[in-house]
């Protein structure tokens, strides 16, 4: 799990039946400081999340598709499971 910022959309006229109906965002990780790495996914958005939001992402393939109700294999590696208000880190 990880604090990352969207940073677009992801469209795909073909896609695996468990995308349908659902977007996906490009989202990057961010560090402690709040700034962005070079690191990032392609993820399920399940809370209506929009380029520049600050989300919690999950990023293992199995509860991610716990998420959104799906048993078994498929492509759903992480998901986008919360908007992000504030974060404060103490130290």
């Amino acid at each position: 799990m990880y604090i990352g910022r969207v940073k677009g959309t992801v469209v795909s006229t073909i896609k695996h039946p468990l995308f349908d109906g659902r977007k996906l965002l490009l989202v990057s990780r961010l560090n402690l400081d709040g700034t962005e790495n070079d690191t990032y996914d392609v993820c399920l958005d399940d809370v209506q999340a929009g380029v520049g939001d600050v989300v919690v992402v999950l990023d293992e393939g199995s509860s991610a598709r716990q998420i959104i109700g799906k048993r078994g294999t498929g492509p759903a590696r992480a998901i986008v499971m919360g908007i992000v208000d504030s974060v404060s880190i103490e130290r």
